[in-house]
């Protein structure tokens, strides 16, 4: 959090500050105040393993991909595709018409090919169910998008032998990693003298 601060532009000048610049605030338990240190990702949250997992899972099955263009869905999908990924929609409402110029599958047990990873974009409480369906095809990954956490579905795909990734967006962890967001100013946590392939 930053805080607006103005810039006296001499003794006694009555119109204001010119200027103005932001000041952190110290906010209890930040970085700033000499609180606790930011957390170390952990587990498959880390740099590695999210790129590994980028790398190797290609084909994504979208759960929850919405055929409305401003929905996150609907463009992180595309944004995926647009960067060499197959992405297989799955959303019963739509199931046997074309979003993003593919076919929609009803469920995960209904498409005819292999799966890499399933992205979720369903409520939490909707996680476990997919999980055991992911498990079932066979795929590699179960990723929850931001604000889906199932810790059940975590536990139940690690034990399967799958990788697990919780509260992030495929899209975004992309750009991050392999996309051009360091470029717009965005801290990214991937220090590199050479571009990620």
């Amino acid at each position: 959090m930053f805080t607006v601060v103005g810039l006296a532009t001499g003794a006694g000048d009555a119109a204001g500050p010119a200027c103005y610049r932001l000041e952190p605030q110290c906010v209890a338990g930040s970085r700033l105040s000499g609180g606790p240190k930011e957390q170390p990702e952990t587990n498959m949250n880390t740099i590695n393993e999210l790129t590994r997992i980028l790398r190797a899972c290609r084909t994504i099955a979208v759960v929850g991909l919405s055929a409305e263009w401003h929905r996150p869905s609907h463009f992180a999908s595309k944004y995926m595709q647009s960067h060499g990924y197959a992405v297989v929609p799955v959303n019963p409402r739509y199931a046997g018409s074309e979003i993003i110029g593919q076919r929609v599958y009803g469920d995960l047990a209904e498409i005819p090919f292999a799966v890499d990873m399933v992205d979720v974009f369903r409520r939490t409480d909707d996680a476990l169910p997919i999980a055991h369906q992911a498990v079932a095809i066979g795929a590699k990954c179960l990723w929850q998008q931001i604000g889906v956490v199932n810790q059940e579905a975590d536990a139940l795909v690690r034990e399967a032998g799958m990788d697990s990734v919780m509260d992030r967006c495929v899209k975004i962890e992309h750009a991050r990693l392999f996309g051009g967001l360091n470029w717009v100013g965005v801290n990214t946590r991937v220090v590199s003298a050479r571009r990620r392939m």
